[in-house]
């Protein structure tokens, strides 16, 4: 049995255990996931590194408020049955949240370790004893007596995945309505294989089935049944609908063709299968590929595009790279796998030859004014000519909004300038009595985990609503 914990050894480890990966080489040219997790030993070596503090404040920092010490120090106790069955008290996605949450600005960054080194690897520990889980084969807890309530959630993203879990073990009967064919949401389109493998994201929906939630695809509520409906026809409605509509710079030469969203690039590819031969999808192939944006989509998109076949992807950002919001993970995969990052650089327009087909894309140097409102500092343009990056596909990877087609037949749900879902922040309750909201579809684009935590907190206020009915 691995020794308990660094404050009661007195032996703390400073540096971490790495996690073992791909060589860039190798998986610049292939799909499978890069990080291959660890093994039993590693975790080991890891988790003995964990103070076992009396106060921790790394739940305080976890949005779906996971007992780390709890479990870390069942992985020190090599009992890895107890230590996924801890986590999945509040986490519903463990596999998933142990790949791509952001855990360096959330518990780890709360890791009393870190303050004097390097924080303890929660989300590493968390994957590992996920993917224990399912070699072994995932159980589902016993379900709660049934409490005659039905839910709707509308979307199978990580907030309506996370809200319909806990709904289910608390015996309400809940079903899913997911526009697209596959459950998953943002899991499934829009996150690539090698840093979130379909099949993890497929034994995940499988256990949240497995506590009873009906699934069914295929299903557009603002189309085939407007939310009125739904009410009329459950006791409760989530909404987890995501940001699933793209946002464009609009600037000249947006409609050539070769230009992508990053939201149909990457449904293409990771949904539709675009990259395996054995799938028809249509996906441009370019040589010379410009992605336009900063974050994580932005990183998924042009590795993506690298793993395509491109002799040359760039990242073109308006700011630098400390401003830039993906994770600083996978910035530095895409440095070692070959991607260009064109910093203090902004697009003003793309341009095409007389077949309408993109040849490059015109920018202009930028440098870094005075803060804005949420305190990052502006982008102001530079005086000087403006210069071409050459391109045969675009992708624009700058934001999303939610889809307005869920307010068509939706009396009384109220909605902002950003054409969000005006909701509670602590219940998701929403201007409509008996719907509630959370995820990307309150906050705009956000991350995995706070989604996940916004459905949580739904879940508590739609039960307790329940109640009172």
């Amino acid at each position: 049995m691995q020794e308990l914990h660094g404050e009661k050894t007195g032996k703390a480890k400073k540096e971490r255990t790495p996690m073992p990966e791909q060589p860039a080489e190798e998986r610049r040219k292939n799909f499978n996931e890069v990080t291959l997790g660890y093994t039993k030993e590693d975790a080991l070596a890891e988790a003995s590194r964990c103070l076992a503090c009396k106060d921790p404040k790394c739940i305080e920092g976890c949005p779906v408020n996971v007992d780390i010490p709890g479990f870390i120090e069942l992985v020190c106790e090599e009992n890895f049955e107890g230590a996924i069955e801890r986590i999945k008290t509040t986490n519903a996605l463990p596999a998933i949240c142990g790949r791509v949450c952001p855990q360096e600005a959330q518990c780890e960054a709360d890791c009393i370790l870190g303050k004097k080194g390097q924080p303890v690897a929660i989300g590493r520990l968390e994957r590992f004893c996920a993917d224990y889980e399912r070699e072994k084969g995932v159980k589902a807890p016993e379900a709660m007596p049934p409490t005659g309530k039905k839910v709707a959630v509308v979307g199978s993203g990580p907030a309506g995945l996370t809200a319909a879990a806990d709904l289910a073990k608390l015996g309400h009967k809940v079903t899913i309505f997911e526009s697209l064919h596959k459950a998953g949401g943002v899991l499934s389109y829009g996150i690539p294989e090698f840093r979130l493998p379909k099949g993890i994201v497929r034994q995940e929906v499988e256990y949240i089935e497995k506590l009873g939630v009906e699934v069914k695809p295929n299903y557009i509520i603002g189309r085939i049944k407007t939310l009125d409906e739904l009410c009329d026809d459950f006791d409760a409605v989530f909404l987890g609908t995501g940001a699933g509509l793209p946002n464009f710079m609009g600037i000249e030469g947006e409609n050539l063709n070769g230009v992508y969203s990053a939201n149909e690039f990457l449904t293409r590819v990771n949904l539709m299968k675009a990259y395996d031969p054995e799938y028809d999808t249509m996906v441009r192939r370019g040589k010379h590929v410009v992605v336009v944006g900063g974050g994580n989509v932005a990183m998924d998109a042009a590795r993506s595009a690298l793993r395509l076949g491109a002799e040359e992807v760039s990242i073109v950002y308006r700011r630098g790279e400390d401003e830039m919001p993906a994770r600083r993970e996978e910035i530095e995969h895409a440095k070692e796998e070959g991607i260009t990052f064109r910093l203090l650089t902004n697009p003003v327009r793309i341009l095409g030859d007389e077949k309408f087909n993109v040849t490059g894309v015109e920018c202009i140097k930028m440098e870094l004014g005075e803060p804005d409102k949420s305190g990052r500092r502006s982008p102001v343009p530079v005086e000087g000519p403006e210069f071409l990056v050459p391109a045969d596909v675009v992708v624009i990877a700058i934001g999303t909004s939610p889809n307005p087609i869920i307010f068509k037949g939706s009396e009384g749900l109220e909605q902002n300038k950003r054409g969000t879902v005006v909701a509670e922040e602590e219940t998701g309750a929403t201007s409509k009595c008996g719907v509630f909201a959370g995820g990307d579809v309150v906050t705009g684009a956000a991350t995995v985990i706070s989604a996940m935590g916004a459905g949580k907190k739904a879940a508590k206020a739609i039960d307790e609503y329940l109640k009172e009915k």
